[in-house]
């Protein structure tokens, strides 16, 4: 099944695709007499106001794993899957409070460059292999595949064009310009994402209440599939594996939400390139308020999605462009894309730019701090010790079109998933666990030594993988345990904590290590425009979760 596109969806989508180039190549510009260095090229100058912040950090964020696989796992299991986001809004305000006072006190270019200050050059080493092998092979290959694939359902583009097509609109501009032109065209992104997301949620709500709109659309869902409305899921629930219950809570949730928003390089790049600790908190707690929004335009649309397919009165008026390439349990990640072909001329186009929007921002900034971290940390660090800004910001570029080059080759391969955001989280899960173990103690246990650090990162693989193989067969051995990959996430998490305390006091036998970073009175305190939203976000929460609890 294809979309039918009109000459305005065209237009639109042409208007957006030479705005974004625009933007991008403009503020990419090197002024007059200046030659770009690094500090230009990987931390856009460090000029970023509050509001690019938000919105750059949103844009980096929502990508085709949410506008595709996150609506197709609210097609398979409903509002559940919403936690991602909602309780990323409370990390955010962790991170902004606790985390970034410390990296922006430290002038950090890469996550791994506070591994070096605090720990050692060989654990940095260790830690940057590790995020770049994520990102090439797991994060910018995801994205290309799920864009390329929406592409193919909607316009009936091939998936190696699409792939190709995609690498080459996000190498244009954010291989030449760097951050600056990912963060300054990241906030028209955002704004083409969430008004596109909007337009195809009112459009599948309103046809699910027969033209009633969109109030009357969220209360038909709810009251033809309440039990997709629960946000704790039981063990009765298919998708339990996948959410298991109260630990999106209290368990490996906050494993997951901790390494991507404090520790994640394409992310924290953002406020690490503010013009002030101040204004990288502001434009923290912006992309905590979007962050509640985004449920409304990514999962509600798979709810619709679910009960339009499951209603043969709905099915009877869509006619026969309805059922072609209907989604299923089985390919839920079809759900966003069928409903794309309902939307009318020129909103066609809109939503259409929203999704290459998400897709394009994220590789991008994948691209970006992954060209950072190679750059930063490995070519200066052992390759060209005497590199100077030119030849550091040719390498730069060089890497981030390496690493493209790879991913490109790799996402086609990709086609047998069925959500692939749930793929994302469980092969992300294996590495994230160590890491934030060796982060949270590093940053806030002084006692904790180097070569506890390395044996933790190091031992977290092997518990991760304990975990990991036993639903494959290993099972019934009493050696093995089956549980959720969430709660995995968690065990891994609180094991490799408990090997590297146990090291470092074993190692210093209870002193503080020479290289623990002293937390001075005041370095945590926030203004009252911070506190204020802060606890907005919070009271926001607490009635979402009271409301769709189960």
């Amino acid at each position: 099944m294809t979309a039918h596109f009109d000459f305005w969806d065209y237009f639109i989508f042409i208007a957006y695709a030479f705005l974004i180039l625009g933007v991008g190549l403009w503020v990419s510009r090197d002024k007059k007499g200046h030659q770009k260095n690094a500090e230009d090229y990987f931390l856009a100058s460090k000029s970023l106001p509050w509001w690019a912040i938000g919105a750059s950090l949103i844009a980096a964020n929502i990508s085709a794993e949410q506008f595709i696989g996150m609506s197709g796992s609210g097609f398979a299991s409903g509002l559940a899957i919403a936690s991602y986001e909602w309780m990323a809004a409370l990390t955010l305000l962790i991170v902004g409070k606790f985390f970034l006072p410390i990296f922006i006190e430290k002038g950090l270019y890469t996550i791994p460059e506070f591994v070096e200050k605090r720990y050692s050059t060989n654990l940095k080493t260790i830690l940057a292999v590790f995020w770049i092998a994520l990102y090439v092979f797991v994060n910018l290959t995801t994205v290309l595949y799920l864009g390329a694939l929406a592409l193919e359902t909607i316009m009936g583009i091939p998936m190696v064009y699409g792939v190709i097509g995609l690498a080459a609109f996000a190498a244009a501009y954010s291989l030449y310009g760097g951050l600056s032109a990912v963060a300054w065209t990241d906030v028209i992104q955002v704004v083409f994402l969430i008004l596109g997301g909007l337009v195809t949620t009112y459009l599948a709500l309103d046809t699910v209440s027969g033209g009633n709109g969109f109030v009357a659309g969220l209360s038909t869902i709810y009251e033809e599939v309440p039990e997709r409305f629960a946000m704790i899921l039981d063990k009765s629930n298919p998708e339990y594996e996948n959410l298991p219950g109260i630990a999106v809570l209290v368990g490996g949730m906050w494993v997951a939400n901790l390494y991507y928003w404090g520790f994640n390089q394409y992310i924290i790049q953002r406020t690490l390139a503010a013009k002030s600790l101040k204004e990288a908190q502001k434009g923290i707690l912006l992309a905590a308020f979007l962050k509640l929004l985004i449920p409304l335009i990514v999962v509600i649309p798979g709810i619709a999605a679910y009960v339009m397919v499951n209603d043969p009165e709905i099915m009877a008026n869509l006619g026969v462009a309805g059922t072609k390439n209907l989604p299923s349990l089985e390919q839920a990640d079809k759900a966003y894309p069928w409903l794309l072909q309902f939307l009318p001329v020129g909103l066609k186009g809109v939503a259409f730019a929203a999704l290459a929007a998400a897709i394009v921002s994220s590789l991008a900034s994948m691209l970006n701090s992954t060209s950072t971290i190679f750059t930063m940390d490995i070519y200066k660090q052992y390759i060209n010790k005497s590199s100077n800004d030119k030849s550091t910001v040719t390498m730069g570029r060089i890497s981030a079109g390496v690493a493209l080059l790879i991913a490109a080759l790799l996402a086609p391969q990709l086609g047998n998933l069925d959500q692939a955001f749930q793929f994302i989280q469980e092969y992300t899960g294996i590495v994230s666990p160590g890491i934030l173990a060796v982060f949270i103690l590093g940053l806030f246990w002084k006692k904790t030594t180097n070569k506890a650090a390395i044996i933790g990162a190091l031992a977290s693989i092997p518990i991760a993988m304990y975990f990991k193989v036993a639903p494959n067969g290993w099972s019934t051995s009493s050696l093995f345990v089956d549980i959720p990959f969430m709660n995995q996430m968690g065990y891994t998490c609180i094991l490799t904590m408990i090997v590297i305390i146990l090291v470092s006091l074993f190692q210093n036998k209870g002193e503080d290590d020479s290289k623990g970073i002293t937390l001075f009175k005041g370095l945590f305190k926030t203004d009252p425009v911070f506190n204020i939203g802060a606890f907005a976000v919070m009271i926001i929460l607490v009635a979402l979760y009271s409301v769709f609890w189960n």
